[in-house]
């Protein structure tokens, strides 16, 4: 969250036309280094300083004072999330980052490539990916990683749920993961988690969509009540997060292609139930 914080901070910075050295002498900081460290999000900012940054920036938007006192809360309490802490021993500690957001987020909009995003996999799915991945050395991993897996899902069925809108490849429908059977209960869980919960919408872009926006890959984009929206890649070795506005507006804009070339939900729907009838 500090590094959230830092990134607005950085941007206001960026908007008023002020270099590192501009913005150290008004703010009346020790150097550059102090401000950089800041705008990366290695040092803490208190919020009672945050007036000081808004006079030197000259920022007249309360909105966006607002938000920017929201994050500096959020970023003080240096906490880790319930889920990390309990599992701390199973994860690396970067995760922690991305449980966080998780959290945090309000909306995500979701384009899978390959997997059924982790918050909508069942159990034996879940153990199938895990276990195939290749990344945990024992089954005590494999099962406390599961674990954690199902209880992220949680987000879904809070006082406040995020919602997800889930563009699915048909590959990630496809992949007999764990064997048929897991698949298609994969499949039928995707049908009641969509069909009980109405903050989740679930689109199909079929093979037959041909070259798309997501050719790249599985990307996911988070959206805040405060600060402004983060797109998250996932490669093989660790997450991405892109901050920057050009990049997450890229992200935006070819989620918003995905949601267009994808079948409508209700042709979504029946796609998936012909898919559960030829696994029968």
């Amino acid at each position: 969250m500090r590094r959230r914080l830092g990134l607005a901070l950085r941007t206001l910075r960026q908007r008023a036309g002020l270099s590192l050295a501009d913005a150290v002498k008004l703010l009346g900081l020790s150097g550059s280094s102090a401000l950089s460290k800041i705008e990366n999000g290695k040092q803490r900012v208190p919020a009672t300083s945050l007036d000081k940054y808004f006079e030197a920036y000259d920022v007249q938007d309360e909105r966006r004072m607002r938000e920017i006192r929201q994050l500096a809360a959020q970023a003080s309490s240096s906490r880790r999330t319930n889920l990390f802490a309990q599992y701390r021993d199973a994860v690396r500690d970067p995760f922690a980052d991305y449980l966080e957001l998780e959290e945090l987020a309000v909306h995500a909009d979701w384009y899978a490539a390959q997997l059924v995003p982790g918050l909508l996999q069942t159990p034996e799915y879940a153990h199938a990916v895990v276990e195939g991945s290749g990344k945990w050395n024992t089954t005590r991993e494999v099962r406390t990683f599961v674990e954690l897996r199902m209880k992220r899902q949680q987000v879904l069925r809070r006082e406040h749920p995020l919602s997800m809108w889930c563009v699915l490849d048909e590959a990630v429908l496809r992949r007999a993961m764990g064997g048929e059977q897991v698949l298609a209960g994969q499949l039928r869980y995707l049908l009641d988690v969509s069909g009980e919960l109405p903050g989740v919408e679930i689109q199909v872009l079929p093979f037959s969509a041909g070259v798309h926006a997501g050719i790249d890959g599985t990307f996911t984009l988070f959206r805040f009540d405060a600060g402004d929206p983060l797109a998250v890649l996932e490669p093989l070795t660790n997450s991405l997060y892109l901050e920057k506005d050009e990049h997450v507006g890229r992200y935006d804009v070819a989620f918003n292609h995905l949601r267009a070339r994808a079948l409508d939900i209700p042709a979504s729907r029946e796609f998936i139930k012909s898919l559960i009838k030829e696994e029968a």
